[in-house]
């Protein structure tokens, strides 16, 4: 393969090929419901080789993004207010290079401080429970919370301010904190900042 694909050109190939496998036009005629015939017989396999067929092409992407060394990060801008931020995020479909966790890393502080200075005088929780229940924290938690993040990332429900503003502190490899596949090497804790008198969203 002669050309090197950029970060949004795999994407958008990623894109393309999730469309042709939910469409059934690429299906894993090897994945398996159960792996128990007479149960698998019993249930229409055609989801979940949709699902592997497309589970299987995002690993060749990942194989391609290390060998070729193409970044995982997009890009985000926030502008609340008078306050601006453009900051790295791992995009969900691809994984993070070494370079992109430090790039990630460098600028955790920043998004932290963002943070701060948008929910000044929010209330603050820490989700807990898989995300279904929320526990309010002082600002000494928050400080002990943000200490340890090896980087953060910021969710912004809401088109203005005020509005709930969640910020993941995380360690390790993002992509397999999201999902606590690799706990206690990698993972996150959110904190959802709300506006006075009000309750986070689950």
């Amino acid at each position: 393969m002669d050309k090197t694909y950029t970060t949004q050109e795999l994407l958008q190939i990623l894109a393309e090929e999730q469309r042709a496998c939910m469409q059934g036009r690429r299906l894993s005629l090897m994945a398996r419901v159960s792996g128990i015939d007479p149960l698998d017989r019993l249930i229409d396999p055609k989801g979940i080789q949709k699902f592997t067929a497309y589970q299987n092409f995002r690993a060749q992407i990942h194989a391609y993004q290390r060998e070729q060394g193409v970044s995982g990060l997009v890009w985000k801008s926030l502008a609340l207010g008078a306050h601006r931020l453009d900051y790295p995020e791992l995009h969900d479909q691809l994984i993070a290079l070494p370079d992109d966790l430090e790039t990630l890393q460098r600028f955790r502080g920043r998004i932290i401080a963002f943070w701060q200075a948008i929910t000044t005088g929010f209330d603050r929780y820490l989700s807990v429970a898989g995300g279904r229940e929320f526990c309010a924290i002082t600002e000494g938690d928050r400080q002990r919370l943000t200490d340890r993040a090896e980087w953060a990332s910021l969710d912004l429900r809401g088109r203005q301010l005020p509005c709930e503003v969640v910020l993941q502190l995380g360690w390790g490899d993002p992509a397999l904190a999201r999902y606590r596949r690799d706990w206690p090497q990698s993972g996150s804790e959110y904190i959802h900042a709300v506006p006075p008198g009000c309750s986070p969203m689950p």
